[in-house]
């Protein structure tokens, strides 16, 4: 075993993965998704609510805005419906890397990801507080004069800084021209999203799980936008951006997708 993966302590990816009903965890992982379960019990609704926002924001940028290369940083477990299933469903030629450093992520990521003869699907190895390194990565990958959607779900919430999180959103975005995309979620405690239940969840998973997570509130979340023009219907619930049964219960995890003029 990867003397990198650690059994003992409960890790993101391992929990998200037991949230959404899959097998690649371990019982340290399933123990604390319980205990976090117990104090925050609408937990996987978000991790469901936050899977099915990536599934409807691929769709959207590969069939409506003409999307063909993404970037996805903080792939998680391979569940169903990756980002590059999604996107070649639609596109076949479509290149998408995946970025993350936990090394269980990546040796399931390298045997079970796998491309579309037409198109590409590339792994970096590499941590999200490390933009440059991601840039020059992917850039043998894709070709950065090209648009391109760069996706963050659920990841800049391990930023403990905020300031440092929006300059790794701004590097990542100033790499890529006009026309490319932002994808972001985000855990919140805004009150009008039902957040309240995330601040004892939150500060039990730091003290007893990996990486530590902070919540942000609407308008640390929209600064991330910052010279971006976001689509509809802006800020919203990820449960709630653009749903395709109409009105969804809303989970507090934020949802946007924004425009590079």
């Amino acid at each position: 075993m990867n003397d990198r993966i650690r059994t003992d302590i409960a890790h993101n990816a391992r929990v998200w993965n037991y949230w959404l009903g899959g097998k690649d965890n371990y019982p340290v992982d399933r123990a604390v998704g319980d205990q976090v379960t117990g104090f925050y019990p609408s937990i996987g609704e978000v991790a469901r609510a936050d899977r099915a926002f990536l599934g409807r924001a691929v769709t959207h940028l590969a069939a409506e805005a003409g999307m063909r290369q993404f970037l996805d940083i903080g792939t998680g477990l391979p569940t169903a419906d990756n980002t590059h299933e999604v996107a070649q469903r639609i596109a076949p030629d479509a290149r998408i890397v995946y970025v993350d450093n936990d090394p269980i992520v990546l040796a399931h990521a390298r045997a079970l990801l796998t491309s579309a003869p037409e198109g590409v699907t590339e792994y970096i190895d590499a941590d999200a507080h490390d933009p440059e390194r991601i840039v020059t990565a992917a850039a043998r990958t894709l070709d950065l004069s090209r648009p391109v959607a760069v996706l963050m779900l659920g990841i800049l919430n391990f930023v403990q800084d905020t300031d440092e999180a929006r300059s790794i959103v701004r590097t990542l975005m100033a790499a890529v021209p006009s026309g490319s995309h932002l994808v972001l979620t985000h855990p919140t405690l805004e009150p009008d999203l039902g957040g309240e239940g995330n601040k004892a969840a939150m500060a039990f998973w730091n003290e007893n799980a990996t990486p530590p997570i902070t919540a942000r509130s609407r308008e640390e979340f929209t600064s991330f936008f910052d010279g971006l023009d976001l689509l509809e219907p802006g800020i919203v619930s990820c449960a709630r951006w653009r749903p395709s049964d109409g009105e969804s219960q809303v989970v507090a995890q934020f949802g946007a997708v924004g425009r590079k003029p």
